[in-house]
């Protein structure tokens, strides 16, 4: 079963993630995802990308039921694809534009940042790093990530307190760049990778690189670690009573 969707219009790619109510995350959807961005980097004839959900969320985060069921080295397997997913993106050689249409919590939140730009919808939708409200760290590259768009004070802020913001909120933190309705994400978003895509692709590749390949570094380096403490802490008994009371209805 397919959890994603990409449709092309001229040089820009639409990937959209479709699984469920609240696109949660599991281990054959990042799989997917992972794979979905390797086709796209080697399509010559796309030049940006836009990431965007399905329905009223863009991403839960992880599908915290799901992986209750998972003995702690798969868990830590999992934790490996998805850190690796999101630095991928992070440095993807085109421009990736995400287009919030919902909630983007947790996970969802950390392949957000991963992003060049972030566009979000007005109303109900919310955006939060708010795994500490549920007993359990965030990932260094998430840290390190969050740390890029929006600052070390700010990035303690958000990680300190777990809060859910809405799309005002992030753009004061500089968590999204923009915010948009929902009737005009779409346009809005294909209007910003349209801009992006008539940049010329080696200059920009060059310069994202630059920008980017030091914080890249500093993930990586530090998240072996990270991976194997998140993952202690996910399977301590006081977590794992917070995360059996998540459920995920689809």
């Amino acid at each position: 079963m397919s959890f994603i969707h990409v449709s092309k219009d001229g040089e820009i790619a639409t990937v959209t993630l479709n699984r469920g109510k609240v696109n949660a995350l599991n281990e054959p959807m990042v799989e997917e995802i992972t794979k979905t961005f390797e086709n796209v980097a080697i399509d010559n004839e796309i030049k940006s990308i836009i990431f965007t959900g399905s329905g009223k969320f863009f991403s839960f985060g992880f599908d915290i039921p799901e992986f209750l069921s998972y003995p702690k080295n798969d868990f830590i397997r999992y934790l490996e694809k998805f850190t690796k997913l999101y630095t991928d993106i992070f440095l993807f050689p085109k421009p990736v534009v995400a287009a919030l249409n919902g909630h983007t919590i947790a996970g969802g939140c950390m392949l957000a940042t991963a992003c060049d730009l972030r566009l979000m919808v007005t109303g109900k939708a919310k955006i939060s790093l708010n795994e500490i409200t549920f007993g359990v760290p965030v990932l260094a590259g998430s840290v390190e990530m969050l740390r890029y768009c929006v600052g070390s004070r700010n990035a303690q802020s958000l990680l300190y307190s777990g809060a859910m913001y809405s799309a005002e909120e992030a753009f004061q933190l500089g968590l999204v760049d923009r915010i948009t309705s929902e009737d005009a994400l779409a346009e809005d978003a294909r209007k910003v990778a349209q801009e992006l895509a008539q940049k010329d692709g080696s200059a920009f590749r060059c310069i994202k690189h630059l920008l980017r390949k030091a914080v890249a570094e500093e993930m990586i380096k530090r998240e072996k670690d990270a991976i194997l403490e998140f993952a202690d802490i996910w399977y301590s008994e006081q977590s794992w009573e917070k995360l059996k009371e998540i459920k995920i209805y689809s």
